[in-house]
């Protein structure tokens, strides 16, 4: 395996993680705060591996297979997070995760039929409105008072309708391979 930037940095988001959940349990402003960075730098590795590892042909398996995964990692506990401290609605997550295991499944699927399922314009704009959601509910209020919940339950909602398209999407094309490959 070749080791490069974008494969650092998907590490990296990977060793985020448990800093992010941490802090998220401090109390006070300070913990939602710190939280809320650390997902930030998470979320701001997810975008920039992508566009190195395009950028630069730096493509391995280990991005392709670890990438994904570090992603799903950094949401799923960011949504739990929410979820159980009453940030963010259980049904609202409950789709995202459904669609995101979904996804996940399909793409392993695909794979083993030797289909690559490139992400699709509505999976970056899901992703954008997630991450986008996810550090305003942990904000909340404890950055200057200002009142980002409601704000960050809107991304959230217009998120969950982006993960219902780009899954539909998802399985749509890749049916007629998947009805082949049985």
């Amino acid at each position: 395996m070749i080791w490069n930037l974008p494969n650092g940095l998907t590490a990296l988001r990977i060793i985020l993680i448990p800093f992010f959940v941490g802090f998220s349990s401090l109390p006070g402003d300070q913990g939602h705060l710190l939280a809320s960075v650390f997902f930030g730098l998470a979320a701001l590795t997810d975008w920039a591996d992508g566009y190195v590892a395009r950028r630069q042909g730096l493509l391995t398996s280990f991005g392709r297979f670890f990438d994904p995964v570090a992603d799903k990692l950094l949401v799923i506990s960011a949504l739990v997070l929410l979820v159980s401290d009453g940030r963010a609605p259980l049904f609202l997550v409950m789709i995202i995760l459904a669609r995101e295991v979904t996804v996940m499944a399909l793409r392993e699927r695909m794979a083993g039929l030797g289909v690559a399922v490139p992400v699709s314009r509505s999976g970056k704009w899901k992703t954008a409105f997630q991450m986008a959601a996810i550090i305003m509910l942990l904000l909340q209020d404890s950055l200057l008072d200002i009142p980002f919940q409601y704000s960050g339950l809107g991304f959230l909602f217009v998120s969950t309708l982006f993960s219902l398209f780009s899954g539909y999407r998802y399985m749509v094309n890749a049916w007629p391979r998947l009805q082949q490959g049985n």
